[in-house]
């Protein structure tokens, strides 16, 4: 009988197997078709025995997974075999992850061909260490891998256990956390190394019109807004693994400084091929407004009006804005600035000042009472100017410190100082009509809404008091409380306009303690109730 020797290979390892050459019948022979290969039929042999064995040297398999060879292979005794079949129950047999090393050795026998499968077993699995990690917390190994501690490496089951891994990155916002490297040591040591994600750097890039950061000649969209008034907001730093959730938190607080229209985040790889660059695209909004009117009232006369509003002063997201009335009988302006981060300082602190001089309508002292024959309405002019500082305390807590003084002065329609109402009674502490009011000023705000812009869940609560100095006219001493508290149920039911709605709910309260002048005490009525007692 003629034989024929054909090769099996598998991870770079060859075998030979011994076959006998099937008998060809030229009649039985299929022709290619005209300008087609010739086809080669493959040859198929009997089995006679198939054996299961480790290399020399290595300590017999066990009996459980020789059965699961046997479970897996197609090769089995009394049924022909081929050069294609040998390699798919090595591929299955290695498909099972217990074996770095598969190899299947035919060899002619009198019953027919004996096909020895040479298996090489993993390791036994000791540990699992990891390198390149800086947020995966203490356990979290062990609690995954240590299953498989003590028993033979699967890789199947290694690789399970690297997903399940992986997962515990992407459910703590690590999203493009991934292990980017397994290495196996023959002592049973695996490696795993892990890129998080580390950010190499943040950059500010702005967006224009069509939402793109270059012009149509290729260059950089420029912005107003400085980059590191974009940046100081971030809780995200260079040098920190990269985290969805912080930077959904941190595009919230860019977002609210009210000087973008829209803004998103791109990601780019780094010189570090493991670390990468995050992008703040930011489409910025028109800060400025300028505005001019005239009029006629009887109760000013002629009158003109300028206003001026700019909320990113030289692109350092500072406030200013400056508003003026000039009319016959007075000028009327205020004037305001915010810088709500204040130099830098770590602490973000915030400050405000203003300076100016109102002219209101006092709905405080009720009609018909009023002043002089005609019962006016008291006007209550306020000049002065003031300043605080705030300060953040926690995830929604600020505090602020300030201080205001005003010159009070109550008139009639016609602007003519009037302390006294008609019947007598006083409109402000000093009987000249005129006070000093110097404050000093406390508040304390929680706010746990879920959006400050748009809330539909959560909870927040004021309180404030002021505390005046008695000084120049009326020597006013009083101490004043207020506090008030709101919470927000979302509901479902109601269809007036599309997007989320919610049941809002606010209680007030207040009181004043010491010198009451009359245009201080509590207004009651209104869209909101504010109880107070004097």
């Amino acid at each position: 009988m003629k034989k024929q020797i054909f090769v099996v290979v598998m991870g770079g390892l060859c075998t030979l197997m011994a076959a006998p050459a099937l008998a060809q019948n030229p009649s039985t022979i299929p022709l290619p078709a005209p300008g087609t290969a010739p086809v080669v039929p493959e040859e198929q042999v009997l089995v006679g025995e198939v054996v299961i064995k480790t290399p020399e040297g290595q300590p017999p398999l066990p009996a459980d997974l020789e059965k699961q060879i046997y479970d897996v292979i197609k090769t089995v005794p009394g049924r022909t075999t081929s050069r294609s079949l040998l390699q798919a129950d090595i591929n299955a047999v290695f498909g099972t992850g217990f074996f770095s090393n598969v190899q299947a050795e035919p060899e002619d026998t009198d019953i027919g061909v004996r096909v020895t499968f040479f298996v090489l077993p993993n390791p036994v699995l000791k540990t699992v260490r990891t390198q390149g990690t800086q947020v995966l917390e203490p356990g979290v190994i062990d609690r995954i891998f240590s299953s498989q501690y003590g028993k033979i490496t699967n890789l199947r089951q290694l690789q399970a256990s690297v997903k399940e891994l992986e997962k515990y990155y992407q459910d703590r916002g690590f999203a493009i956390a991934q292990i980017v490297n397994i290495g196996a040591e023959p002592d049973g040591v695996v490696t795993l190394t892990i890129a998080e994600g580390v950010v190499e750097d943040i950059q500010v890039a702005f967006l224009n019109e069509d939402n793109k950061t270059t012009t149509a000649e290729g260059k950089p969209v420029t912005g107003n807004t400085r980059p590191f008034i974009i940046t100081r907001e971030m809780s995200l730093q260079p040098g920190q693994v990269f985290n969805r959730n912080v930077v959904q938190s941190d595009l919230q607080k860019i977002f609210g400084l009210g000087i973008f229209d829209d803004l998103n985040i791109g990601l780019a790889p780094g010189k570090n091929p493991q670390q990468v660059v995050v992008t703040v695209n930011v489409k910025e909004r028109n800060t400025g407004s300028i505005a001019a009117g005239a009029g006629l009232s009887s109760a000013t006369g002629l009158f003109g009006t300028v206003s001026f509003q700019q909320q990113n002063l030289g692109g350092n997201n500072q406030k200013v804005g400056l508003d003026i009335q000039a009319g016959e009988r007075d000028l009327l302006f205020d004037l305001n600035f915010t810088d709500p981060w204040l130099a830098g300082d770590p602490n973000r602190t915030s400050f405000t000042a203003n300076i100016f001089n109102r002219r209101l309508f006092s709905f405080i002292f009720d009609t018909p009472v009023g002043i002089g024959e005609n019962n006016d309405t008291p006007r209550v002019n306020r000049l002065g100017t003031g300043f605080s500082f705030s300060r953040p305390l926690g995830v929604g807590e600020t505090a602020s410190l300030g201080f205001r003084y005003e010159r009070v002065t109550i008139t009639n329609s016609g602007g003519d100082v009037s302390p006294f109402d008609s019947l007598g009674n006083p409109l402000s502490t000093d009987p000249s009509g005129n006070d000093d009011l110097l404050l000093l000023q406390f508040a304390y705000a929680n706010d746990q809404r879920n959006n400050p812009q748009r809330p539909t869940s959560g909870t927040v609560w004021r309180f404030a008091t002021e505390q005046s100095l008695p000084f120049g006219n009326g020597s006013i001493f009083l101490n004043r409380l207020r506090a008030s508290y709101s919470f927000f149920l979302p509901v479902d039911f109601l269809r007036f306009s599309e997007g989320p709605q919610a049941f809002a709910f606010n209680l007030q309260g207040g009181t004043i303690f010491g010198t009451l002048p009359p245009y201080e005490a509590f207004q009651l009525g209104g869209e909101q109730l504010c109880a107070g007692v004097g």
